[in-house]
């Protein structure tokens, strides 16, 4: 105990002697200092310089049953959407991308990141807006030459990861301190729609390629796979039975759905002869048409060498925002995190993932929602105590309240979880994804998308106004707000969903990094003017507040010290499927499992 406390001690005074006499900031520069890409790399050697002391200690305390708990969790939430994403992009993408690029992609980046990235809980693989980008590039190629596609990619990647190199060297991460919850929200509830929508498109396909009997049963697996998954975590989340066996169902509740499900596939008699579409497999560690693994990329007309350019710096624009909000969602607020971030230079490590990724013809990975913040909350360690209350008739209430005490920050979780996405990629792991039926992760669209839904803010602030009043808490910092205030903010909110997921089901959606990295500055210079500086601290906070992540950009950016703490945030304390849930004192709403975690951070 001794030892832990002078290690804790001695990780503060380190922290605190790099957050002041070797501070990295531009606040309050002036002249030619005040400029950033005048002073290249300074993000990132701070970056390094503050995170390499606590190398060591990212391995040693690692020693715990949480880090293998989440190891085998990560894995499943890791792997399964990644093959559904995929399954998505090999029928829109001229069956260019298969199952094994995907898994290759998922393992390069977790063995760049969970080795030498400053933020090894952030999780970065393949994810359904990478998919989206990938096959909206392929209609617009296919109109002129779709046998040019892998090489146009490839300097897409290319040049994506020279954009990332610029905005890394330009020190141009800072700007990510302005994000809030009012861009983080709007965010989720656009991913959380996507990936729903994904799901039925998918089991809309499978009726194409089996016949009807084997359409309506893949309806049936998609639904029973994603009610199971919630069921296991909502059950993980309650007060039945003992902590340990809830642990234990929380922590794999991915595993035994998948397990079932795919074994009930295989029953004998009618259900295993239903032509089921299964995932579709080539050789170990082969790619999945006939070629070599690095894209003759050299050989492209110079034309569209120029025109893959914009097509590259769109991507950047997407992981600048999407990345590096996975990294603040693993290290947000609510998470008691006691080692420094460093978003410079893991973008810039992102960068040369794109450029690797790009040349082998893989999908190029970044940031993932939600598993960066299920990873962290896997990881964290909670207590529960019970609150009594007594009432005016001499009884008493009862209620657990959990809170969260520590983090087990390591980054060997991460690299284990990509050592056994190298395994999948051999023989035998491969040979059992191809009896795996599609219809598993068509489910798995709905249990990622769903969790970004239910769990929104949006979603809270909204049944707030639809709640009859008597039944709101009198201590809801939302009743210091005018209702028409409430209701222009979460419209504003919604018009960014509307727009961004309208422009993504046109061969437009290209651009829709655009729009999701406008929410940005529509929040720091537009929304002042709209709301007073109360009402946004009531309806708005950083997503991440910890100073611990906060001096990779120079500490709290200036004009939003008054959303630093959340006050207005109506967030239960959550718990990472060791306990049990608390409900939320504010918004009435209880938080459990993966479901509960993606958005309402």
């Amino acid at each position: 105990m001794e030892s832990s406390d002078a290690t804790e001690s001695s990780n503060n005074a380190r922290l605190e002697r790099v957050t002041t006499r070797e501070s990295y900031t531009f606040q309050d520069q002036r002249g030619w200092r005040k400029w950033r890409i005048l002073r290249p790399g300074r993000g990132m050697y701070h970056d390094v310089k503050r995170r390499l002391p606590y190398y060591r200690s990212d391995i040693t305390d690692a020693f715990t049953y949480r880090a293998f708990a989440s190891t085998v969790r990560l894995y499943f939430v890791n792997v399964l959407p990644a093959i559904a994403f995929t399954l998505d992009m090999y029928r829109r993408t001229g069956e260019f991308f298969g199952i094994n690029e995907a898994l290759f992609a998922s393992a390069l980046a977790a063995m760049v990141f969970s080795l030498v990235s400053c933020q090894p809980l952030t999780i970065v693989g393949v994810t359904g807006l990478i998919a989206l980008f990938n096959y909206t590039i392929y209609d617009i190629i296919a109109i002129y030459d779709p046998t040019i596609y892998p090489a146009f990619t490839a300097w897409v990647g290319i040049w994506a990861a020279i954009f990332h190199w610029i905005v890394s060297f330009g020190n141009f991460c800072d700007y990510m301190a302005y994000v809030t919850d009012f861009s983080s929200e709007t965010f989720g509830m656009y991913v959380g729609i996507i990936y729903c929508i994904k799901g039925v498109e998918e089991l809309t396909y499978l009726f194409e390629v089996s016949d009807f009997s084997g359409g309506y049963l893949s309806i049936i697996i998609a639904v029973l796979y994603f009610g199971s998954v919630y069921g296991l975590e909502k059950l993980g989340g309650s007060t039945l039975f003992k902590p340990a066996i809830r642990g234990i169902i929380a922590d794999y509740s991915f595993v035994f759905p998948t397990l079932f499900w795919v074994s009930f596939s295989h029953f004998p008699g009618r259900l295993e002869n239903t032509g089921l579409y299964r995932v579709p497999i080539v050789g170990a560690f082969e790619p999945t048409q006939q070629r070599d693994w690095v894209i003759d990329f050299w050989n492209l007309d110079v034309k569209w060498v120029f025109v893959a350019l914009p097509f590259g710096f769109l991507m950047m624009l997407l992981f600048y925002y999407d990345h590096n909000v996975s990294s603040l969602t693993a290290q947000a607020r609510q998470y008691p995190l006691k080692k420094p971030a460093g978003f410079h230079w893991d973008f810039f490590l992102l960068g040369c993932t794109c450029f690797v990724c790009g040349i082998i013809g893989l999908p190029l990975p970044n940031g993932l929602v939600p598993q960066a913040p299920v990873h962290t909350d896997s990881l964290t360690v909670y207590e529960t105590r019970l609150e009594v209350t007594e009432t005016k008739d001499g009884g008493e209430i009862r209620k657990p309240v959990v809170e969260a005490t520590a983090v087990v920050e390591q980054r060997v979780s991460h690299f284990l979880m990509g050592m056994a996405i190298w395994g999948t990629m051999t023989g035998p792991l491969l040979t059992v994804l191809h009896t795996m039926p599609a219809a598993v992760f068509a489910g798995v669209f709905f249990v990622v998308g769903w969790g970004s839904i239910e769990s929104n803010g949006i979603i809270a602030k909204a049944l707030y106004l639809i709640n009859e009043r008597r039944f709101l808490q009198p201590s809801n910092p939302l009743n210091t707000v005018s209702r028409k205030k409430v209701m222009l903010f979460i419209g504003i909110q919604i018009l960014g969903v509307a727009c961004t997921v309208a422009i993504s089901q046109t061969i437009a959606a290209i651009g829709f990094p655009v729009l999701i990295t406008a929410l940005i500055p529509l929040r720091t210079f537009l929304m002042p003017k709209w709301f007073t500086e109360h009402e946004l601290s009531v309806l708005d906070a950083l997503t991440a507040n910890s100073p611990y992540v906060l001096v990779s950009f120079g500490g709290t950016p200036a004009g939003m010290e008054s959303d630093q703490e959340g006050e207005g945030r109506g967030v239960g304390d959550v718990e990472g499927g060791n306990e049990i849930k608390v409900e939320c004192a504010e918004s009435g709403t209880s938080q459990c499992g993966i479901l509960e975690y993606v958005w309402k951070l």
